[in-house]
């Protein structure tokens, strides 16, 4: 995550172009991150500018110009890290119109979602934003990272599967140690608590219903 950060930082203070010109720059994120019809500078460029940051970093993208798309990828999380994507509303909650940025941190009071992103006063840059217009947090995984194991799985289980399986249980934040390959007690105990936190059976197996189960929370 730190990665998306870094390229993202570098680009603060490419600002608009007044007038009838446009910021070669801003022009270049939309070109790059397959947005070609665009040509300016004035049409809304946040989500064109975390899709082109997303796409240097090798992690997931939306492909679509409205913020609110972001909400549909990666995985939701109420644990936001640094690097984490966030979606806001403007306008009003139910409407169709959005902002969205990296996570960089919150106020000491917890009010105030400071963010790192595009179109922030008509530049890159870091600005905050009240914790009353979040809509949610998203974590993003590697482009192909996704991949759900085939079923069965269970204690004693080894090889690629298990890998998948222990990197997705990670994502979601049922940390289950090292990515090695070997379904184990640890990998065991993280799945029965996913299990227990969705409604289901918690016999800390991954079976059909438990790969169901990942497609529900991936797609929410």
């Amino acid at each position: 995550m730190t990665n998306i950060i870094k390229i993202a930082a570098a680009e603060i203070g490419v600002l608009e172009v007044k007038g009838e010109e446009h910021n070669p720059k801003i022009v270049r994120y939309a070109q790059e991150a397959g947005f070609t019809n665009i040509t300016d500078d004035e049409t809304p460029w946040c989500s064109i500018f975390i899709n082109w940051c997303c796409l240097k970093a090798g992690l997931q993208r939306t492909n679509k110009a409205n913020a609110r798309s972001w909400l549909t990828v990666g995985i939701p999380t109420e644990s936001p890290v640094p690097g984490d994507i966030v979606v806001f509303w403007r306008g009003r909650r139910d409407s169709w119109k959005g902002h969205v940025g990296i996570f960089t941190g919150y106020s000491k009071d917890q009010r105030t979602i400071y963010t790192l992103g595009g179109n922030q006063k008509n530049s890159v840059s870091i600005q905050g934003y009240g914790v009353d217009q979040l809509l949610g947090f998203r974590r993003l995984s590697t482009e192909g990272n996704m991949e759900l194991p085939e079923p069965t799985l269970k204690i004693g289980s080894r090889g690629d599967e298990v890998e998948k399986l222990q990197k997705l249980l990670n994502e979601l934040e049922y940390f289950c140690g090292a990515v090695d390959g070997i379904f184990g007690n640890r990998t065991a105990l993280q799945l029965k608590a996913l299990q227990k936190a969705e409604g289901k059976t918690e016999d800390g197996i991954y079976g059909k219903q438990t790969k169901a189960l990942f497609e529900f929370i991936f797609q929410r």
